[in-house]
């Protein structure tokens, strides 16, 4: 069968280009013992790809140059060399960025469907975005029942569940700030007890007015100013989770800040930074407990939706550029 893979033919400097890619047609044997021939459906993009479009040292290889990239996907399986599936099953692995994928079983997981809920939620809400909320506010942060909880990028596919989960656990108060009006909209209907746009003003001010009494939690996807000013806002023993920096990935000078960390001794705060695949076992805490808030209305997930193989580049730089409400997927169709 003939495919295609969009593969990472030169490293980015910068916001990455349309030449950094190529949409390439492949040939796919048929599954040999082990594998299955997997037709994906949707497919993930995410910030931490960025990280793996530069050649340097970090938590996971760098994507090599005229191969094709990788990332989370559900599909359906087309042809099965396993006996622990079947055409017709449907999976989640991590060969995204190409609509056809010869799977390793070992590296396929089957996920059931879910009356009224699009099978792209097990790459939101039910995936890893939604674990790493999870696990970020409650393991990393130790938010208890009564905190204010500030998140930056909180209409994100990370901050948007974050901050629902923080009011379903009790938070007192949560706080997001957003690039947009409409995402600020958004937050503020669903859960945010204040949300605000960050072009607005200093983010220092913003977060002042919003949580005049300071905050006892970061979620920190933003870095930059965001950090900078929830460092200032925290109170004494106030716990920060360290999730993601948006605001650098395409910069091309090492950032400024934040300017005012030797406040964290003073105050004896915990800024505290995490992988969510180092938590993978809390995956069967957090399932049932988020299944029953979506099924009584308590969180509500947005996702924004690009279709065609041939746009998921433009879907990733549209997400570094904030361009999405919620998770970022591609379909794929035929």
């Amino acid at each position: 069968m003939k495919g295609r893979e969009v593969r990472l033919v030169a490293r980015p400097v910068g916001v990455p280009a349309d030449e950094c890619f190529e949409l390439a047609e492949v040939d796919l044997p048929d599954p040999a013992d082990g594998q299955l021939l997997v037709h994906n459906r949707y497919i993930s993009v995410d910030p931490y790809m960025r990280g793996r479009m530069t050649d340097a040292k970090s938590y996971v290889p760098p994507f090599e140059l005229g191969k094709a990239m990788e990332g989370g996907a559900i599909g359906e399986v087309v042809a099965s060399a396993s006996p622990d599936f079947a055409a017709g099953d449907l999976v989640i692995h991590n060969l995204g960025w190409r609509d056809l994928a010869l799977v390793p079983a070992g590296g396929a997981r089957k996920i059931e469907p879910t009356p009224g809920v699009s099978p792209s939620a097990h790459l939101g809400v039910l995936g890893m975005p939604g674990l790493t909320a999870y696990v970020g506010l409650l393991d990393i942060a130790e938010m208890k029942p009564g905190d204010t909880v500030f998140i930056s990028g909180a209409a994100g596919a990370v901050g948007s569940v974050a901050g629902q989960i923080a009011k379903a656990r009790g938070a007192a108060r949560v706080v997001g700030s957003a690039g947009t009006p409409t995402k600020v909209a958004w937050l503020r209907e669903n859960g945010f007890d204040a949300a605000f746009d960050y072009h607005d003003g200093p983010v220092r001010k913003l977060l002042k007015e919003a949580a005049p009494d300071g905050i006892d939690v970061y979620f920190d996807n933003v870095g930059g100013d965001h950090l900078e000013a929830a460092i200032s806002a925290l109170k004494p023993f106030g716990r920060a989770a360290l999730c993601g920096a948006i605001s650098s990935y395409n910069a091309t000078e090492p950032p400024a800040g934040p300017n005012n960390l030797s406040l964290a001794v003073g105050k004896r705060l915990t800024l505290r930074g995490f992988i969510v695949t180092d938590h993978g076992r809390r995956m069967k805490d957090y399932l049932p407990e988020m299944a029953g808030w979506l099924r009584e209305g308590t969180v509500r997930w947005q996702e924004t939706v690009v279709d065609g193989l041939e746009n998921a580049t433009g879907a990733f730089r549209g997400l570094l550029a904030g361009e999405n409400l919620g998770k970022m997927v591609v379909r794929l169709n035929g």
